[in-house]
C-alpha cells in the first residue's frame, strides 16, 4: 500500500511497523502538512470477524483517552476494504530498542521511565481500559525524552461483551501476567504485574523468566521466582527493589492495587524518603477533656475557703504565664525551624534545570553536575544539528528538581551516513521501493538501451556503495528498451500502423495533413517523425503526415448539437477504423455558451477506410456512428 492514499487524505509514505493483526505505515496528512501513523488491519483479516472486532475494540479504547503518555487517537475509517486508525506519529525509538543498546539502565531513570508509564496506565485504568500487553516494544521513546504508551490492540474494556476467550490470553508471554497465564481474564492489577516486569528487565537489562517456548515462560510465572535483582544490579536501591517485587506478586491481592500508589512508592525510592506513610485513623483523633472531669475539679475548687483561693489562684495565673510564655516560645522556635529547613530544601536541596540545548554534550554534563544533577544522554541521527550536540532535554529549562535528579538529554549523532545500494539491473520499481525506503529524493528518467530489458536501471548517480546522506537526491536512468524507425514514405496509414507494430512502435494519434492534386497520393505517408534508421525506445509514437486530395469524401461534414451550458463546450471527435488500434484525433475545438445549439463540422478522413467516428463534449461520449462508406 505504500503511496497509496488513504481517503483522500493519508498518503502513506514508508512502513514503520508490522504485528500479526496490522501494518503501520508513517504518512503525510496532506489537510494540515504533519507526520502521522496510520494503522491498517491486514488485508487478509478483513472479513474475519474476530480480528475485525479486536481492531474495533482497540479505535474504541484509545477514543476514551487523551494523555500525554498515551500515544493519542486522531481519526478511524475506512477506504474501501481496508480499516484503518490514525495516531500520533512518535519520532524515536522503542524502550526495547533502548534496553538492547544500552544494556541496564540507571536506577533513576527506569524509575522515571516506569513512572510515566504508570500515569498512562492510571488514565487508562480510571477510563475502564485495561491494556493487557504492556512490555517495552509497546513504550516508545521519543526524541525529546517523553514516554508513549503504544498499541491497545488487545485492550479491554471493562464489562465488554464482545471479549472472546481467546482474548483472555492473548498478551506477550515474557510479561504477562499469572493469570494470564492461567488462561483467567486480566484487570488493572496485571498491567501492573507486566510494569514490574519492564521495571525488572530495565534494572538488570534482561528479563525476569525465559525459556525454550512459552509454555515454559508461562510455568516460571506460575511457579518460579526471579533472580534477584541485587544479583545482577547491586546498584539499585533497595526501596525501589521492593516496589519491582511488590509489583509482580504472583498473588494479585498482594500487588499494587493502582498505577498511583505504585507510582508514589517508586518516587519515595529515588528521593531516599520512607515509603508513603499510613496513619491509623484512631491515631488521628484528638483527645477532649470529658465533662464529668470538668465539674469534679469545680467542686474541689469550690470547697476550699477564700484565703486559700486567692494564693492558688495567683500560683495558678504564675503557672499559666510561664506555660504561655513557654509555650510561645517553642511555637516561635518550631516555626522558625521548619522555616528554616523549608529554605534549607529550597535552597540546599533542590536546583533548578539550566537550559543545555545547543552546547556540546560534554559542555552540557559538566554544566549539570555543577547544579547537583544526573544526566542521560540518548544519541538519535539529526540532519540540521553538530555532531555532539544537545538538540532537546527533558526536564525543561528553570524547572525546580531535587538535587540528584536525572535530565535526559537528546544528543545529535549528526546526519545520517548511509550506504548507497547498487541497483543498477533491477526492476525500476523495486529499485524506486528500495531507495525510497532509504529516505533518498528520487528523479527518474527514461534511456535507449539494448543492453538492458525494458524498464530496468541502466545507470544510478551517486555510484553504488558512496557514503551519502538521507537527503541525497537520486537519479536513476531506466532502459525504455531500443528498436530502429523504418521507413514508412508511400505507406498506407493502414501499412504503415502494421509495419510500426513489428517494430513495438506507435502511431501518433495526432495527424498532419498535405494537399496534394494527385488523386492517386490521397491517403498516402508523406512524412515523418523521428526520421527512418534513428535508434529510438520502444513503445515511441511516430508523428504522421499524410497526403491529402481534396474530395467530398476526404472532407465529412455533420452537424452537432451541443449540450445546454453555462461554461465554455470543449469539442473532441476521433476516429477508429475498424481493424485499426490506434484512434485518431480528427477535429478539436472549444464554443462559448451562447453559440447556436447546433453546428457544422467538418472532418479529414486520412484515408478509403470506414471509420468508426465519436463525438466528445466536455469528455462525455456521445453515441459512435460509422462514416467513410463508398
Amino acid at each position: 500500500m505504500k503511496e497509496k492514499i488513504l481517503a483522500n487524505r493519508y498518503r502513506l509514505t514508508e512502513q514503520i511497523g508490522m504485528g500479526g493483526m496490522a501494518i503501520v505505515y508513517r504518512a503525510i496528512d496532506l489537510r494540515t502538512g504533519h507526520n502521522v501513523a496510520v494503522k491498517v488491519l491486514r488485508p487478509e483479516y478483513n472479513e474475519d470477524s474476530e480480528f475485525i472486532s479486536r481492531f474495533q475494540r482497540e479505535a474504541e479504547a484509545a477514543s476514551k483517552m487523551t494523555h500525554h503518555n498515551i500515544v493519542n487517537l486522531l481519526d478511524v475509517g475506512m477506504d474501501g476494504e481496508n480499516r484503518y486508525l490514525v495516531m500520533e506519529y512518535v519520532q524515536g525509538k522503542t524502550l526495547k530498542t533502548v534496553i538492547q543498546e544500552r544494556g541496564k539502565l540507571s536506577p533513576a531513570l527506569a524509575g522515571q521511565i516506569t513512572i510515566r508509564i504508570l500515569s498512562a496506565l492510571e488514565h487508562a485504568h480510571r477510563n475502564g481500559i485495561v491494556h493487557r500487553d504492556i512490555k517495552p516494544q509497546n513504550i516508545l521513546v521519543h526524541a525529546d525524552g517523553h514516554i508513549k504508551v503504544a498499541d491497545f490492540g488487545i485492550a479491554r474494556i471493562a464489562n465488554s461483551s464482545t471479549l472472546t476467550k481467546g482474548d483472555n490470553v492473548m498478551g506477550s508471554v515474557h510479561y504477562f501476567s499469572p493469570e494470564q497465564a492461567k488462561g483467567e481474564g486480566a484487570n488493572a492489577s496485571s498491567d501492573l504485574y507486566s510494569t514490574g516486569v519492564v521495571l525488572y528487565e530495565m534494572l538488570t537489562g534482561r528479563v525476569p523468566y525465559d525459556g525454550d517456548n512459552p509454555v515454559a515462560v508461562a510455568m516460571q510465572h506460575l511457579h518460579a521466582t526471579p533472580v534477584p535483582i541485587q544479583n545482577l544490579a547491586p546498584d539499585v536501591p533497595p526501596a525501589l527493589v521492593r516496589v519491582c517485587m511488590k509489583a509482580m506478586e504472583k498473588n494479585p491481592a498482594m500487588r499494587y492495587q493502582s498505577a498511583r500508589d505504585m507510582a508514589a512508592d517508586i518516587r519515595a525510592a529515588l528521593e531516599n524518603r520512607p515509603e508513603r506513610p499510613v496513619y491509623p485513623e484512631k491515631e488521628l483523633e484528638v483527645q477532649q477533656p470529658k465533662p464529668q472531669m470538668i465539674r469534679e475539679e469545680n467542686a474541689k475548687l469550690q470547697n476550699t475557703d477564700t484565703g486559700k483561693n486567692r494564693t492558688e489562684a495567683a500560683r495558678r495565673r504564675r503557672i499559666r504565664t510561664i506555660i504561655l510564655t513557654t509555650g510561645l516560645g517553642l511555637v516561635l522556635a518550631v516555626g522558625l525551624f521548619f522555616g528554616i529547613r523549608a529554605i534549607f530544601d529550597r535552597v540546599v536541596t533542590t536546583a533548578t534545570v539550566p537550559n543545555v540545548i545547543g552546547l556540546d554534550v560534554k559542555d552540557a554534563e559538566d554544566l549539570l553536575s555543577r547544579e547537583g544533577l544526573k544526566f542521560e544522554e540518548m544519541y538519535y541521527s539529526n540532519e540540521n544539528v553538530k555532531v555532539n550536540t544537545v538538540f532537546m532535554q527533558a526536564p525543561e529549562e528553570n524547572e525546580i528538581k531535587r538535587i540528584g535528579d536525572t535530565v535526559m538529554l537528546s544528543v545529535s549523532s549528526g546526519p545520517s551516513q548511509l550506504t548507497m545500494p547498487y541497483v543498477i539491473g533491477m526492476n525500476a520499481e523495486d529499485a524506486t521501493a528500495l531507495l525510497q525506503s532509504y529516505g533518498f529524493t528520487l528523479t527518474r528518467d527514461r534511456v535507449i538501451s539494448g543492453e538492458y530489458t525494458i524498464d530496468t536501471v541502466v545507470s544510478q548517480l551517486p555510484a553504488a556503495n558512496e557514503k551519502v546522506s538521507k537527503d541525497t537526491a537520486v537519479n536513476i536512468s531506466i532502459s525504455g528498451g531500443k528498436t530502429t524507425v523504418p521507413v514508412l514514405k508511400d505507406l498506407t496509414l493502414a501499412e504503415a500502423e502494421e509495419l510500426l507494430k513489428q517494430y513495438s512502435l506507435k502511431i501518433s494519434p495526432v495527424l498532419s495533413y498535405v494537399d496534394t492534386r494527385n488523386a492517386k497520393e490521397h491517403g498516402k505517408i508523406t512524412g515523418q517523425s523521428p526520421a527512418e534508421n534513428l535508434d529510438v525506445m520502444l513503445e515511441s509514437e511516430v508523428s504522421l503526415s499524410i497526403y491529402r486530395y481534396p474530395t467530398d469524401r476526404a472532407d465529412y461534414s455533420f452537424d452537432v448539437i451541443l449540450n445546454r451550458s453555462e461554461q465554455d463546450i470543449s469539442l473532441r471527435i476521433t476516429l477508429q477504423a475498424a481493424e485499426s488500434e490506434v484512434e485518431i484525433e480528427s477535429y478539436t475545438h472549444t464554443y462559448p455558451p451562447d453559440m447556436d445549439r447546433k453546428q457544422p463540422v467538418t472532418i479529414n478522413l486520412p484515408d478509403t477506410r470506414v471509420y468508426t467516428c465519436r463525438v466528445y463534449q466536455n469528455g462525455e461520449a456521445g453515441e459512435p456512428f460509422t462514416i467513410g462508406e463508398e
